[in-house]
């Protein structure tokens, strides 16, 4: 499975109803996205998948990513191969290790060695009946461990916000034949006070998780970057502006080293599917 081009990133395709999610997969299709990535932070992700599929027709239907904490690894591969037979060779399974707030706020202390614990998961998975192969999985991958970890246990990375120095930082530690997946962040407004009203929040809550706050650290921001979510952290993360400007966004990852980007554009109601915007960003990409 070999990715190219622009995906959408979408928590409204996962989490919203279910026949409003397969109408706007059946159009993301038809727009030219080459992949539809959908969140897991708990819920049947499968039936999802599924659903997705069953909408359409060629596109690749990915995971951004499936938490390794919320399903057994039979469970996954046995779901992975049904799927498969049903729908064609179009999954890509993301896999990732999640953040220690959201795990342990059930069961305090189960979060615990993320590298480990997600080496213990594919060599699980691998163990399966019928394995999930490794090109059609990737990792959430930010640290440098688990960067080397998608390099030779799965077939590449899937990078969740970050900005296009770290996608050609993770390019030269993945070497040339790994897939880099990265998501982008949009916001199609040219005023920053309407950029910031949709965003700022919305960027705040991830800052308040360990492994993104730590590695916005490492790409050479500051923790009253983070504290403040200042104007420079908002604008290397999240892309505003016209489509122009973020089409721009996207060439910088692919000049980077990306294979692949997904875009997840934010709305002011963050629960409505961003269709319009959906479209536009498409004719623009076109």
């Amino acid at each position: 499975m070999q990715l190219a081009g622009v995906g959408v990133w979408s928590s409204q395709l996962r989490y919203g109803d279910p026949a409003a999610s397969a109408e706007a997969a059946a159009e993301l299709e038809e727009l030219g996205y080459t992949a539809l990535w959908i969140p897991d932070v708990g819920g049947p992700v499968f039936d999802s998948v599924g659903n997705l599929l069953q909408a359409t027709k060629q596109v690749v239907i990915a995971t951004g990513i499936l938490n390794l904490w919320m399903h057994e690894p039979a469970d996954v591969s046995t779901n992975y191969n049904k799927l498969v037979t049903e729908h064609g060779d179009r999954i890509l399974l993301g896999i990732g290790v999640s953040h220690a707030p959201l795990i342990d706020s059930g069961e305090p202390g189960r979060y615990k060695k993320p590298l480990a614990a997600t080496k213990a998961y594919l060599e699980a998975i691998d163990a399966t009946e019928q394995p999930v192969p490794v090109d059609r999985r990737v990792l959430a991958a930010l640290g440098p461990k688990m960067l080397d970890l998608s390099a030779t246990r799965a077939n590449g990375s899937h990078p969740y916000l970050v900005t296009p120095e770290f996608t050609a930082q993770a390019r030269a530690a993945l070497g040339d034949g790994p897939l880099l997946l990265p998501e982008q962040t949009v916001i199609l407004t040219t005023d920053r006070d309407e950029a910031r009203a949709i965003g700022a929040d919305w960027l705040r809550s991830y800052f308040g998780l360990p492994n993104y706050a730590n590695n916005i650290l490492r790409s050479g921001f500051t923790q009253e970057d983070i504290d403040t979510v200042s104007d420079r952290v908002f604008d290397a993360i999240i892309a505003w502006g016209d489509e122009d400007a973020i089409l721009r966004r996207v060439r910088e990852h692919h000049a980077a080293g990306a294979n692949h980007v997904c875009i997840q554009v934010l709305d002011a109601d963050p629960r409505a599917y961003p269709r319009e915007q959906w479209r536009r960003l498409a004719a623009a990409l076109a």
